[in-house]
């Protein structure tokens, strides 16, 4: 609207004899139009700077999003209850091109997080893959298979695990991984429970991670997955303080003043077929069934 300064000078030059108190009556109606039209571009480019209440980010349909661990064949010490997390990686990639196959559009966080505070269209079918825990097969089985379909991920360090032994990634493939455009996100130093947060353990478990992992990427870290999914709402605030953009958890009720911060998983089980993940996918997330 810079004209409208220049256009009053203008007019006032060429209208010196005319009294100001008439000059600035006639420029009034002149302008009256396009003092309407700034006002309403105002008003628009403040409305969709705010972001969308609670209850509106609730009333979302919600994105499936996957959460997987380890990528490695089971072994004979292994019990059942370890197969929820740990997923043969001929099964994985059956999982990942089931994904493709049916029309699956991965999806990164920030997409995400603009169409939940703002509406913002995503592609058809979309669905977000997570990782967790560091796990080097992660880089060396998932990171391939990924990009075999065009898909991004994110993965949730966990940053004492960083090239702790072979079985972990470094600090180069975490770079490598941020730098081809997935997603570095904090998991904690140690994969502490959050639930037991409190003093200095917001700085040990989350503020240092979080800048060591920005020191790696030499990206910001946004995003935060929960160890073992749980949490709490008094833990909650610390996080929005913090400004992460939004947390992730497993299968628990969102909280419904931080339904960001309590972003749904579903858990990529070791044992389900890529028939078993389509099933639980179009199904709320994991609802029990059957094991395929």
């Amino acid at each position: 609207m810079i004209f409208l300064p220049v256009f009053l000078i203008n007019h006032f030059l060429s209208n010196k004899k005319q009294p100001i108190f008439t000059f600035a009556k006639s420029s009034f109606f002149v302008l009256k139009p396009f003092l309407a039209l700034a006002f309403f571009c105002l008003f628009c480019l403040v409305s969709s700077a705010q972001p969308a209440n609670n209850a509106a980010i609730l009333a979302r349909k919600q994105v499936p999003v996957l959460c997987y661990h380890q990528i490695r064949d089971w072994r004979a010490s292994d019990k059942q209850a370890d197969k929820d997390y740990i997923i043969p990686p001929a099964t994985f990639k059956a999982h990942l091109k089931m994904l493709a196959d049916s029309g699956y559009h991965a999806i990164l966080p920030d997409e995400l997080y603009d169409y939940l505070t703002k509406g913002t269209p995503l592609p058809a079918k979309p669905i977000m893959l997570t990782f967790d825990d560091t796990d080097g097969d992660q880089y060396e089985v998932a990171r391939p298979e990924l990009m075999k379909y065009g898909f991004k991920g994110v993965y949730f360090i966990t940053t004492i695990d960083i090239a702790k032994n072979k079985h972990y990634m470094d600090f180069k493939q975490i770079k490598q991984l941020a730098n081809e455009g997935n997603v570095i996100g904090c998991h904690t130093q140690d994969h502490t429970n959050f639930k037991k947060y409190n003093g200095r353990d917001w700085e040990i478990q989350i503020d240092k991670p979080t800048k060591k992992l920005e020191g790696i990427t030499g990206k910001p870290v946004k995003y935060f997955a929960f160890p073992f999914g749980t949490w709490n709402s008094v833990g909650l605030p610390q996080l929005d303080k913090r400004g992460f953009k939004a947390a992730f958890q497993l299968t628990d009720r969102r909280d419904p003043n931080y339904p960001l911060m309590t972003i749904r998983r579903l858990l990529g089980c070791g044992y389900w077929s890529a028939q078993t993940l389509d099933y639980n996918i179009k199904h709320d997330f994991g609802r029990p069934v059957p094991k395929g």
